[in-house]
């Protein structure tokens, strides 16, 4: 479990974390989500003991990592696939973590095994493309059979395959009561995978809540009608508190009324609905609107 509390980080002048508190609980993927600058990486490194808090703690187990006999045993972290030289290869690489943490050798044959990357293992890592090094990384984090994971943007360079791999090793790793820490920017595989969100917008706490609750906490109901009657039944549904707007040629959107209040006032005007449905809301979504005013860098402009 990593239990995060009051975790301030500042570089000079510039407040990178601040006042943090979360946990990363057992048997549950938990996202860490922010936009660009949100210090979501900052945060990760002073979970993993490379960078030294402001103020606040960070534990891993109980107790920071650096008091942990063996932290590769309390944690295993990916948080850079390239931190590997280009020269040795995966298996020499893994041999030289295992014999420094004082892991047993069959371990390295056993993760190599579990990432898919036995009948490359004598190749340098320098040849590997962006995936086989995510999960030659993956690999190294797992080498401790650790009880908590945190894995940074691991998705990166997979391919559909290694993407559907990667979700299920998650879950299986959580199922089998392992703490696990994962931040993407793929909203739709988080939305896939993870049990649980922490999200943080310039250093700041902005949720810690359930996928579900988080959506729906986050998003304005709408609902989708379709009718050859457009421009009576909107008019009739803005008069009845609706926020309208069209969609295509014989859709509108609507929010502030549901669809049994919908249904009801088209049934006492006699009109003809071709659809009628909520629209479901997603993870990106949601976050694009709970983040909205976190957005460090944008493409967005305003109209002159």
């Amino acid at each position: 479990m990593i239990e995060v509390r009051g975790l301030t980080k500042r570089y000079g002048e510039v407040l990178a974390v601040d006042g943090l508190s979360f946990t990363v609980r057992p048997g549950e993927v938990t996202g860490f989500l922010g936009p660009n600058g949100a210090g979501k990486s900052t945060t990760m490194r002073m979970i993993l003991g490379l960078d030294a808090p402001t103020s606040g703690t960070a534990t891993v187990g109980g107790r920071p990592l650096a008091a942990q006999p063996v932290p590769m045993r309390a944690v295993g972290a990916l948080l850079d696939a390239g931190a590997v030289l280009p020269g040795r290869s995966a298996r020499h690489h893994l041999l030289a973590l295992a014999a420094s943490n004082g892991f047993a050798r069959g371990r390295v044959d056993a993760v190599l095994e579990e990432v898919g990357l036995s009948d490359v293992a004598r190749r340098p890592a320098g040849t590997y493309s962006l995936g086989m090094k995510q999960r030659l990384g993956i690999a190294g984090a797992l080498l401790g059979d650790p009880p908590t994971l945190v894995l940074d943007e691991p998705l990166n360079g997979l391919d559909p395959e290694g993407i559907v791999w990667i979700r299920r090793l998650m879950r299986r790793m959580a199922a089998e009561g392992r703490a696990v820490m994962m931040s993407s920017h793929l909203m739709s595989e988080v939305e896939l995978t993870v049990d649980h969100l922490v999200v943080v917008g310039r250093g700041r706490l902005i949720a810690d809540t359930g996928m579900a609750e988080f959506i729906a906490s986050c998003s304005e109901r709408e609902v989708i009608v379709r009718t050859p009657r457009t421009v009576a039944f909107g008019g009739r549904l803005a008069a009845a508190g609706g926020v309208v707007r069209p969609e295509g040629e014989d859709g509108l959107v609507v929010t502030g009324l549901g669809t049994a209040e919908i249904g009801a006032l088209a049934a006492a005007d006699g009109i003809e609905l071709h659809e009628l449905a909520p629209r479901a809301t997603s993870l990106e979504d949601a976050f694009m609107e709970m983040t909205r005013d976190s957005v460090e860098y944008s493409s967005e402009r305003e109209a002159a």
